[in-house]
């Protein structure tokens, strides 16, 4: 039936997938802080993403695993790794909408190390969006306000380790299948988190257990569903519904954990949403 819907219609029920699942991530994560440290979150999350990947390959086969760019799954695993554990830290300490503002300024990042690293162009859009990014990211932190939180610089440094490993996986995709990269992403981040929780480790309770297999699902379907809604539409179309979440993850704070909805962050995501979109445009004219 949706084989008749247009294309963009088909990609917004996607990515209506890919936010519900970022929500009910963030909500177990949250969750999950209360009992378990933020190194036993990551183990978990792993172990059920390398069982969710090992039934993907199972069916498409295992050949596709074979790689010549081991160095760079490592590169690319670590800053991820780094990234998801900002993001994971900030989530026990600070609000949800002010988590998922500051990962937004991702792009920023990616910007910059791929005009370093990569040699792409900074044009005129792309200054554009990293001022504007660069402002949001201000007005949602506001330093000598008396507002910063530790927690928002992990939050930050998380920002920053996405956009290394997005560097990365831009590379891998020229010669490996995404799920080549997500094997290796889930293989080699299980000891990441598995040596640092046997040193303070927590054994969950049985009430835990529903979060930890939602965390660790939710992990594999956002990206999943996210991929699907690139296939089909522009990313003129996709990323600006990806800004959905942080109105959609306030209501949440507020609803569920009484977090009141700060107009100084959702102001700052407006400009870093901003800044994105006109970048998006002049690319997709450009191109």
């Amino acid at each position: 039936m949706l084989q008749n819907r247009h294309p963009a219609f088909v990609a917004a029920l996607w990515m209506s997938g890919a936010l519900l699942s970022f929500m009910l991530m963030a909500i177990s994560g949250r969750e999950l802080s209360h009992s378990l440290t933020t190194y036993q979150i990551l183990f978990f999350r792993s172990v059920i993403g390398v069982v969710v990947i090992a039934a993907l390959l199972s069916r498409s086969g295992w050949g596709q695993i074979k790689t010549q760019r081991l160095k760079t799954h490592w590169l690319r695993n670590i800053a991820h790794y780094a990234g998801q554990y900002g993001w994971f830290y900030g989530l026990a300490f600070i609000p949800l909408a002010e988590v998922i503002a500051i990962e937004f300024t991702t792009p920023v990042w990616t910007a910059l190390l791929a005009f370093f690293l990569l040699k792409e162009r900074l044009t005129g859009p792309r200054l554009q969006a990293l001022v504007l990014g660069i402002a949001g990211l201000l007005l949602i932190l506001r330093p000598g306000a008396g507002v910063l939180q530790p927690a928002a610089f992990a939050v930050l440094g998380g920002a920053l380790g996405y956009a290394f490993s997005y560097i990365q996986t831009k590379s891998l995709t020229r010669t490996d299948t995404p799920l080549c990269i997500l094997f290796y992403m889930t293989l080699m981040q299980l000891p990441f988190g598995l040596v640092p929780s046997l040193l303070n480790w927590t054994t969950p309770a049985p009430e835990t257990l529903p979060w930890i297999l939602l965390v660790g699902i939710t992990a594999m379907s956002a990206h999943f569903c996210m991929a699907h809604a690139f296939r089909l539409a522009d990313a003129t179309v996709v990323v600006p519904m990806d800004f959905l979440r942080l109105p959609l993850i306030a209501l949440v704070g507020y609803l569920f954990y009484q977090e009141s909805i700060d107009l100084f962050v959702l102001a700052g995501a407006v400009l870093m949403f901003s800044g994105n979109l006109l970048n998006l445009r002049a690319e997709y004219r450009r191109n």
